[in-house]
């Protein structure tokens, strides 16, 4: 069967549909643009803040056991005014500080987050395991993961940004269903 066409041959060709017409279109998006449509999209911000000498800027965010939710990380962005290192934790514990309040991307959607939040410029404590850690120079970062790191219930997220006497800001974005 030397030179015969298998497939789709020029005597006989494969039948098809068009399915995706100007009349009747297709539409594509990415996990992110359906969570954010459907109201399950989350962003938290730290804001710019002004970090100590020998500090990190720390922001968590908790899947308590019974969420009955798994997150799944879709971007860190931010900022740092000096060099600094982006670390990402599974697990570590922040002391004080504040909670923030993840907003809804889906601008006026009462749907909340079931995440539990905390911030703070200190030392991150406790057991943690480092999934990322990329060095920065002074500027923006941007890290899209599109949904690579899950956080099932039961397990903490936690990203650091530091150390160092600077200003310094993290963003994080992320789906839940």
């Amino acid at each position: 069967m030397t030179n015969s066409n298998i497939f789709n041959p020029a005597n006989s060709p494969v039948y098809t549909q068009l399915t995706n017409t100007f009349s009747s279109p297709g539409i594509e998006s990415t996990p992110e643009g359906g969570a954010a449509a459907a109201g399950s999209s989350f962003i938290l911000t730290t804001g710019s803040v002004s970090v100590g000498a020998g500090l990190n800027l720390l922001l968590q965010v908790v899947n308590a056991t019974s969420s009955g939710r798994t997150l799944y990380v879709s971007r860190i962005s931010g900022g740092a005014t000096a060099a600094a290192t982006l670390i990402v934790y599974s697990g570590g514990t922040i002391t004080g500080g504040t909670t923030p309040a993840p907003v809804n991307t889906l601008l006026g959607n009462a749907n909340a987050s079931v995440m539990t939040t905390r911030q703070n410029t200190s030392t991150l404590t406790g057991t943690s395991t480092s999934l990322l850690s990329i060095p920065l120079t002074a500027g923006m970062y941007w890290l899209n993961l599109n949904g690579s790191i899950i956080v099932p219930p039961g397990q903490t997220l936690t990203i650091s940004v530091g150390t160092g006497s600077q200003t310094a800001a993290i963003n994080l974005s992320w789906w839940e269903f």
